[in-house]
This record gives C-alpha cells, sequence and structure tokens, in this order.
C-alpha cells in the first residue's frame, strides 16, 4: 500500500501540494511559537558587566500572593529591586570561600554634556547606569590612560569615571567636565578616568559610569541592591552558592550563578520572562487549533474529492482497510517532508518573531534565544497526529460506502451532517456563549481579553462544523440579488452553489476563519487600546508635567513649582504594585493592586477622582484612598486598616481615608506620594502633576525653571496622552504581529482550498464549453461564484468575531460597538475577495487554456 500511496502523490501534485502547504506552515508556525515559549522559560541572560562576579546576591521580587490557598497558590513579580540588609555583605563575607565580596549600588543616570549641558550623545541626552567604583572589580573594565593625565579612580564626591564607548560618544577624555543628572538633580563633574574592556574581555553594551563609593551611596539612596562574590581560588562555585545562601538564613534573597547573574543588571529580564511566556502560550495555542482545523480541512476536501476513484477501487474488490491504509500512507509521507522542510524553517522564522519582540520592547536584549529538540519534536508530533488523524475522519466515509453508493454521489457529495458533528456544533457554540457571559458578566477592563480571545475560535469552530448547513442557508438568501444584479451568469453561480453545498462549504469555512480571527483580533487591540487612552484621559486634570532626567524628582523641585506664577496647584506622582495581606487579601491575583502616590494638597486640582465617602485630604502619611469595587472585593470600608506588601518586599499599615468611584478595569488605589516612592526603585516621586490657573500656559509658565535647573522637563498635557498611548499601541502591535502570521497561515488554507476545487473542475469546464458556454462566460461565472464564497465567509466571520467583540467591548468601554477604524474591516474583506478571485481565476483560467474535448475527459487533478 505505501509503494501505491507513493505512484498516486505522483498522479495528484495539486492534493499533495496543498496537504504539504498546510502541514509545512503549520509545523513552522507551532514551532516558532514552541521556541518562544521555551526561550521565557529558560530566560537565560549571561551576566555582562559583572562578569566577573561568580556569585550574585540579590533581593528575591517572587512573592507568593497573598490571600491564596496553597491548592491556587500563584507567584507575583515585585515591581521594584528589593533592597538588601546592609548586615548581609558582612555575614557574606564571613563564609568560607569567598574571595571578595562588594556591595552594588545601581542607579539610573543621564549624561547632560558639559558644564552648561549642551554636549551628549548627537546633541542629546544620554542614558547610563551608576555605579560605584568599588564594584568596578567585578567588571571587565580596565582604566585607559590618555587625555591630560593617566586615569586614575574617583576618589571626591564630582569625579567620575566613564567607559570608553561612552567617552567616545560624548566626545569626552579625561581631565574633562561633564554635567550628570541623577536622583532628581544635576550637578558638574570632573572626568578623572576612561574605562576600556580588558584586551580579550567581553565588551558591555550597557553605559556606565563610575562614581566614588560615598557618592554612589548618596545617589542610590543609601540603598545596597546587590552584592557581587568572587569565589576563592579552588573553591567548588555551587558548594559556595550553598553556602552564602545558608549564611543569608531567613533573609529574602536570591543567590545566582550561571546565565541567571544577568538578571541582576536586567531587573525587567524577570517581568518579560512572564510577559514573553504568557505571549507564546497564548498564540501557541491559538496557532496549534489553526493548524489542526486548516490541516484536518485540507485533508478532507483533498479526499472528498477522490470518491470516484475510491469507489472504482472498491468495485474492482478494494476493501476499505486498504484503501485507508493508502490514504494514511500518503498522508504519512507528505507529513514527512513538510516536518522535515519546517524544521529548517520554524528557528528561522521563531528567532526572527524573537527579535522582533526585543524591537518592540517586550523582552530584553540580554535574553539568549533559545531552541532545543523539544519545541521541535512537540510540533513535529502534534502536525503528525493531526494529519493522519485528519486524514482518517476524511477518509472514513469515502472508503466505508458500498461501491454503488459511492459512484452516484462522486460527482455530488450530498450528506454531511452526522449526529458527532452535530453534538460537537452544540458543545462548541455553548461554550462561545459561556464564555460571553463571562466576559460581560465577570470581568472589567483589559482582563476582559482574557476569555474574549478565545470566544471567536469557539464559535468560528462551532460555525464550521455547520458549514454546509449554514452555506445552503445563505446561498438562498442570496441567490435573488445574485439572479437580479447578474444575469446568466448570476443564475449558473447561483445553481453550483446550491448544487454543491457541501465542498462550497470547505471554501467558504477557511474564509469565514481568516477573516472572523482577523476581525476578531484587530479590533480586540484597537478597542483595548481605545478603552485604555479614555481611561487615561478620564483620571487626568493636569495641565503639565515636570520630570527630571534621571531618579525622579526632590521636593525641592515640587515647592519651586508651586511657587511658580500662574501656577494653580502641583503635586507629586507615582506609580507601582502592591499586594493586601491579611484582612482582605482574598481573591488576589498576580497581578496585584495598582497604586498611585499622589500629593494630598491639589490632588483634586490634578487627578479627576470622584469621591464618594471620606476625603482626599487626609490623603497623608500612613493612608490610602480605594475605589469602591476594590473596597467591596477586599471587605473593608472607611476607616478600616489595611497591611499592605508593596513592590520593594516593604510593608505599611495604612487606613482607608476615602472612598471613590473607579473606571471599570482601570482602578488604582491612591496612596499619598512620599510613602509610596520611599518603596520604589528610585526612591522618589516620578514626575509632578501641574494645573494653571485659568487663561495661563502651564508649558510657557514652567518654562523658565526649566532653563534654571538642567535636566528638568515641562511637557504639556497632550505629551503625557502621547506617551500613554504610545505604549498602549507598542504592546498592541506585538499582537498584531502574531495575529498578522496565523491570518497569513489561514489565507493559505483559503488559497489552498479554492485551488484544488476550482482544479477539481476542469471536466466540468470542457463540458460547458462544449455545450456552447464562452470562456468569457465561465470566468464570469466563477468570478461570481468566488465573490459569493466570500461573502458567505466574511458574513460567518463577522458574526464569530461579533462573540468576542461585543462582551468584550461592554467589559473594557461599557460600549456595544468595539472601537477602530472601519478601514480595518474594508483590509479584511478586500483581502479576502481578492485573494478569493486570485485562487479561483488563475487556475479557471489554466484550466480553459485546454481544448474543451482533452478538458471533458481529463482526471480532476
Amino acid at each position: 500500500m505505501l509503494v501505491l500511496a507513493g505512484r498516486t502523490l505522483r498522479f495528484r501534485m495539486g492534493a499533495f501540494v496543498a496537504t504539504f502547504l498546510a502541514l509545512f506552515f503549520g509545523v513552522t508556525i507551532v514551532m516558532a511559537c514552541g521556541g518562544l515559549l521555551e526561550t521565557g522559560v529558560r530566560n537565560n541572560a549571561p551576566p555582562e558587566r559583572l562578569a566577573r562576579a561568580d556569585v550574585l546576591v540579590t533581593g528575591d521580587r517572587s512573592l507568593s500572593v497573598p490571600g491564596l490557598s496553597a491548592d491556587n497558590a500563584e507567584n507575583a513579580v515585585l515591581e521594584e529591586r528589593v533592597p538588601l540588609d546592609g548586615a548581609l555583605l558582612a555575614a557574606v563575607r564571613g563564609v568560607d570561600g569567598v574571595g571578595e565580596a562588594v556591595a552594588e549600588r545601581t542607579f539610573d543616570a543621564v549624561l547632560l554634556g558639559g558644564e552648561s549641558g549642551d554636549r551628549g550623545e548627537s546633541g542629546d541626552r544620554t542614558e547610563v547606569r551608576g555605579h560605584g567604583w568599588q564594584s568596578a572589580s567585578m567588571t571587565p573594565y580596565e582604566m585607559t590612560p590618555g587625555g591630560q593625565e593617566s586615569g586614575r579612580a574617583p576618589e571626591r564626591a564630582d569625579e567620575v569615571v566613564l567607559d570608553a564607548r561612552t567617552a567616545r560618544t560624548a566626545g569626552l577624555e579625561t581631565g574633562d567636565t561633564v554635567r550628570i543628572a541623577a536622583r532628581g538633580d544635576s550637578a558638574t563633574y570632573t572626568v578623572t578616568g576612561v574605562a576600556d574592556p580588558a584586551p580579550g574581555g567581553d565588551t558591555v553594551p550597557q553605559r556606565t559610569v563610575f562614581f566614588s563609593d560615598k557618592r554612589a551611596d548618596a545617589l542610590a539612596g543609601g540603598v545596597v541592591t546587590d552584592i557581587a562574590v568572587t569565589a576563592a581560588r579552588g573553591q567548588d562555585i555551587g558548594a559556595l552558592k550553598s553556602a552564602i545562601a545558608k549564611a543569608a538564613g531567613d533573609a529574602p534573597v536570591k543567590v545566582l550563578t550561571g546565565d541567571d547573574r544577568g538578571a541582576v543588571e536586567h531587573p525587567d529580564v524577570l517581568t518579560g520572562k512572564e510577559d514573553l511566556i504568557v505571549l507564546a502560550a497564548v498564540f501557541g495555542g491559538l496557532a496549534t487549533t489553526v493548524a489542526i482545523f486548516v490541516v484536518s480541512s485540507t485533508i478532507a476536501l483533498s479526499v472528498q474529492q477522490r470518491q470516484r476513484e475510491f469507489a472504482l477501487m472498491r468495485a474492482v474488490g478494494g476493501t476499505p482497510r486498504q484503501l485507508r491504509r493508502m490514504l494514511l500512507g500518503e498522508t504519512l509521507m507528505v507529513t514527512v517532508l513538510a516536518a522535515v522542510a519546517g524544521w529548517f524553517a520554524g528557528p528561522v522564522v521563531s528567532r526572527w518573531l524573537f527579535e522582533r519582540l526585543v524591537d518592540g520592547g517586550l523582552v530584553e536584549d540580554v535574553v539568549e534565544y533559545s531552541l532545543g529538540w523539544i519545541p521541535a519534536v512537540a510540533a513535529g508530533g502534534a502536525l503528525l497526529i493531526t494529519a493522519l488523524l485528519g486524514g482518517w475522519i476524511g477518509a472514513r466515509r469515502a472508503v466505508r460506502a458500498r461501491p454503488t453508493e459511492a459512484l452516484a454521489e462522486a460527482a455530488l457529495q450530498q450528506r454531511w451532517l452526522h449526529p458527532v458533528r452535530l453534538i460537537l456544533a452544540i458543545l462548541f457554540l455553548a461554550g462561545a456563549t459561556a464564555l460571553m457571559i463571562v466576559t460581560v458578566l465577570v470581568f472589567d477592563g483589559p482582563i476582559a481579553a482574557s476569555t474574549a480571545g478565545p470566544t471567536v475560535m469557539a464559535a468560528a469552530v462551532g460555525l464550521a462544523l455547520l458549514g454546509p448547513g449554514l452555506t445552503k442557508m445563505m446561498t438562498v438568501l442570496l441567490s435573488g440579488p445574485v439572479r437580479a444584479l447578474s444575469g446568466v451568469g448570476g443564475e449558473m453561480a447561483v445553481l453550483n452553489c446550491r448544487a454543491r453545498t457541501v465542498r462550497l462549504a470547505a471554501v467558504v469555512t477557511p474564509i469565514m476563519l481568516a477573516s472572523g480571527i482577523a476581525t476578531g483580533q484587530l479590533y480586540l487591540q484597537t478597542t483595548q487600546v481605545a478603552a485604555s487612552e479614555a481611561a487615561f484621559k478620564e483620571n487626568l486634570r493636569a495641565d503639565a508635567v515636570v520630570t527630571s532626567a534621571a531618579g525622579g524628582v526632590g521636593p525641592d523641585l515640587l515647592e519651586a513649582v508651586r511657587a511658580t506664577d500662574g501656577i494653580k496647584a502641583a503635586g507629586a506622582y507615582v506609580t507601582s504594585t502592591g499586594f493586601i495581606e491579611g484582612k482582605g487579601s482574598s481573591g488576589q491575583d498576580e497581578d496585584g493592586l495598582p497604586l498611585q502616590g499622589v500629593s494630598a494638597d491639589g490632588v483634586t486640582e490634578t487627578t479627576a477622582v470622584t469621591v464618594t465617602s471620606g476625603t482626599l485630604d487626609k490623603l497623608r502619611g500612613g493612608a490610602i484612598a480605594l475605589p469602591e469595587s476594590r473596597a467591596d472585593d477586599a471587605g473593608v470600608g472607611l476607616g478600616d486598616t489595611l497591611r499592605l506588601r508593596l513592590g520593594d518586599r516593604g510593608t505599611e499599615t495604612v487606613r482607608v481615608v476615602a472612598l471613590f468611584e473607579g473606571r471599570a478595569g482601570y482602578e488604582s488605589a491612591l496612596t499619598p506620594a512620599s510613602l509610596l516612592a520611599r518603596h520604589t526603585t528610585e526612591g522618589l516621586p516620578e514626575q509632578l502633576l501641574v494645573t494653571a490657573r485659568p487663561g495661563v500656559d502651564a508649558t510657557a509658565a514652567l518654562a523658565g525653571l526649566a532653563e534654571e535647573r538642567p535636566g528638568v522637563a515641562v511637557a504639556g498635557r497632550e505629551a503625557l496622552e502621547a506617551a500613554n498611548a504610545e505604549d498602549a499601541r507598542t504592546q498592541a502591535w506585538i499582537n498584531y504581529l502574531m495575529v498578522g502570521l496565523i491570518v497569513g497561515y489561514t489565507a493559505i488554507s483559503v488559497v489552498n482550498s479554492l485551488v484544488m476545487a476550482t482544479r477539481n473542475r476542469r471536466r466540468e469546464f470542457g463540458l460547458q464549453r462544449l455545450s456552447g458556454a464562452s470562456v468569457a462566460q465561465v470566468l464570469r461565472m466563477m468570478t461570481l461564484e468566488a465573490l459569493l464564497a466570500t461573502a458567505m465567509g466574511v458574513a460567518l466571520g463577522a458574526v464569530a468575531a461579533s462573540t468576542s467583540l461585543i462582551p468584550f467591548s461592554v467589559a473594557a468601554s461599557e460600549s456595544w460597538v468595539p472601537s477602530g477604524p472601519l478601514w480595518i474591516f474594508g483590509a479584511v474583506v478586500g483581502t479576502a475577495a481578492t485573494l478569493a478571485l486570485a485562487a479561483t481565476l488563475l487556475p479557471t483560467w489554466a484550466a480553459l487554456r485546454e481544448p474543451p474535448a482533452r478538458a471533458a475527459l481529463a482526471n480532476t487533478d
């Protein structure tokens, strides 16, 4: 049978190519998502600047979410750096086998240029990372002599050492002066040296500035972020790691070696890991579902078109078992070839996707891409099972029918409804309905996307299972307008569609799937972005924002802004995330409680909050204001106290001083800025929100203050809204990219189905031409059929997409109409029509080039 299967494939290249393409692209996309998932799970980030440290001790940012039972335990990643206890350094130094242990202080800084602040990267500010000189021994840097004197370490508070790349970019050398902003202020420093990687050492992409140890301690707010350790000669690194962990006792720290050390230099690696795993898992699952559907439908269509062949084989003595073995042999051969090709293409596509995610900022560029054998084998195995199962299901009825029955219906299949198919359709549609209800009634805001996304797939599969019946119904509905508008050609197209309902459904279904996924996922993103922008604008009353180049803003800047003529109110602003412990902690998840730190003075002038009880004037010291929905969830009211675990793992006991209305799904609790800021990495508020008096331009009023203070910037309300929109659109763009790949894959299924269906009608075209039809009439008929199939597919796709979009729009923006431009749907319809026409008319035109008599006797493939 394998020999027969191989010979059969030689004479059925159309079906072979279609099945091969479906399998090949399925393996490639699933493997690509598997590579992203493995990269996220491994999360390897080799150290760069601290490469000489054998062991790194850092604060533990993982937190078991309070309030959850052991069965439902979840771990969250804290948003801020967790500082180390100063006494821990002495404990580490006392461990046997430690060669050297130094305290690492890390903080953001910006190189503004010379004394006047007019030099820097291409005339702009250069972002750098500041450290104490003590940690230089753990880096690959060595001092480079040059300039007015040989390089030396910074000793005074006004001295720094730059890395060579930063110095070259800024045009600085030893002896020059440079203005550097850090911790909300700026000062002028003298460059005492330039450090370059040692010969043969690795380059360090991160721009670095070394300060004197005392100055670094002050700029880091007195916080030790990490401890870098080298092992004594001959000391086993694994044993040293265990000994340091034992010495740390119950301190919330992690002791890292190997590639895990890179997460210390790049804290965003930890949050990026979670995002990458979720993204890869979600889209990998969607891609696998689509691949199963596409492969199964392609194989089933190929088998359906060979019913005459199977009938003849049965008539000459072939048994169902022999035919099934032949079909499975054909499928296996094609699958193996597609898997081999996909084995090479998958890593290329996966790495390309990973690089796009890095460019989009979702993943840190220090994370190593990983794709081992597990995703490759999983993708190949999944597609092999899908192909064999699809072939078996598609062939089941064809090989079991009696020869006379098969011959009677070989040219025209009518029966399609089976009890199992009906039950599955009901289950999928019921699942889509349940997801719709959950989206509307249970979730609010962007989290509703977690159930809205799968809804479209469940609805699409349910509609696909009922495809032939729906296609027949829609053909009846569209037949009148088509006949009225297109004459004889329309009449022939409608008759063909009604006579070929089952096979037409095989064409309509992939169009429905492609248009439904595209419409649903694209408008899901546009609606989410629009809702996020609306929530941000609704909560913002400030006319301008004041920021510092690095490290946040200090209290002196706040007072200076408030004292500026024309300014009505100004308040500090900082954001973070916390978790409620003890009372009110039940029902939390890894996302925690979003927190906004504000100044009680002027909060009502800079932030749009509608207080329902209590007052924001008491938002001082250990106080908190909660959205009513959050307070209800936590079971607390006005005057109650809560224990908060904040982003740096510190705790605060706060009293509820106000309750206010919050936008569903976007609620954040309000705390005093001074309380929240000290539990953030920078230790200071991020910015100042400013409201001007009537008729006063806030940015113009503060322009003089910005000129007096290098590193201080003033932006209008529009800049705030634009920055928020840009962040939301960046995240949406990443989803557009992943959705685009999946939609592109389903588009291949559209083309496959149409080409196969059209090629199978060569005999029909020949007979039509022999009976007097012209080439133009046949092409016109096929054009109308393609447009009919497109209209049906797009209509069903819109129905599937609406099951996701309407509930999500209600949950996210309290509107029944999704947000987004109409041209997106127009582009989806236009693309579907273009693909359908091209995949129909090109094979038709090729078939019509053959003499009618020969075509009437030709094999259908």
